[in-house]
């Protein structure tokens, strides 16, 4: 934030006027505060080039590190996503942020390993959020399903734990983080892949798929945004592939849509209760903003 030095006060109208010294020593300029002065954008540029070049530096031996050590490479893909949210938000805010996605993450490692599936630890990519790699999301579309389900089930839990802070101390920084969580994962409830509810509807009714599809694309065409035609772009590649996969008549691929129509209700059930409760949870935790003109 730049500072601007106070100025001196312009005589009052009607004052006597004062008489000049015969000789004045002018006076030294004020202090400069080098780099105060640029924006904001010059700062964040210049700090990312430092970044960048001890990245040049210490790259290699970080890429021979990261793989050796899960946990280091979350914490460290952690840290550099609240730097690049920190540039818009705040690092308060970025913080929480990343914590409430983490945890959304950590809803689909927990359903990935009950379902006997490999999964890494979350890595995060900033403003584009999180992925968990592993090799296969279930045997068929119903654990495919439980699978997507569990992250927006997880981080909309994460987000109501947040609630007490936000009564007892009445800050709208709470509210707003709340708010914003709960954002998160009904956005992920999107029915396309490979969002989670793209997901749910492997299991529910793949032709949703192209709902989704529609959706994104009036969402690319309203606000343009480089994240928002990115998933649009994977989501066309994904449904298309998946698709081709279906029509094809494979037997494996058809028995891997195969639902039981008990399952395919439950499933229903979660996915209908997880919208209206973030629906209602972000109408409850909305804080208006008066933006200046």
């Amino acid at each position: 934030m730049s500072q601007h030095w106070p100025t001196p006060a312009a005589p009052a109208a009607g004052a006597p006027p004062q008489e000049a010294e015969p000789e004045q020593v002018p006076r030294s300029p004020a202090p400069s505060r080098a780099g105060e002065d640029r924006p904001w954008w010059r700062r964040s540029l210049s700090l990312l080039i430092v970044v960048g070049a001890l990245a040049l530096k210490f790259g290699k031996a970080l890429l021979l590190l990261l793989p050796k050590v899960k946990v280091l490479t979350t914490s460290a893909t952690m840290l550099v996503s609240i730097a690049a949210y920190s540039l818009i938000w705040g690092w308060k805010f970025a913080a929480g942020f990343v914590l409430l996605l983490l945890v959304h993450e950590m809803g689909h490692v927990i359903q990935l390993r009950r379902e006997g599936i490999e999964a890494s630890a979350p890595m995060f990519i900033p403003f584009l959020g999180a992925a968990v790699m592993a090799k296969s999301l279930g045997d068929d579309a119903t654990a495919e399903a439980r699978v997507g389900l569990a992250g927006p089930i997880l981080g909309t839990l994460g987000c109501f734990l947040l609630l007490p802070l936000a009564w007892s101390t009445g800050d709208d920084f709470w509210y707003a983080l709340i708010f914003t969580g709960l954002f998160l994962n009904l956005f992920n409830l999107l029915p396309v892949v490979p969002l989670d509810g793209g997901r749910a509807m492997a299991a529910l009714s793949p032709w949703m798929w192209f709902v989704g599809l529609f959706a994104m694309a009036v969402l690319a065409f309203t606000f343009p945004n480089p994240v928002i035609i990115l998933i649009l772009l994977l989501a066309a590649f994904e449904t298309y592939r998946r698709w081709k996969a279906r029509r094809s008549g494979d037997e494996a691929v058809l028995a891997y849509y195969r639902v039981k129509a008990s399952h395919r209700f439950m499933i229903f059930a979660v996915y209908i209760g997880l919208i209206a409760v973030c629906a209602v949870g972000m109408g409850l935790t909305f804080v208006e903003r008066d933006i200046p003109r």
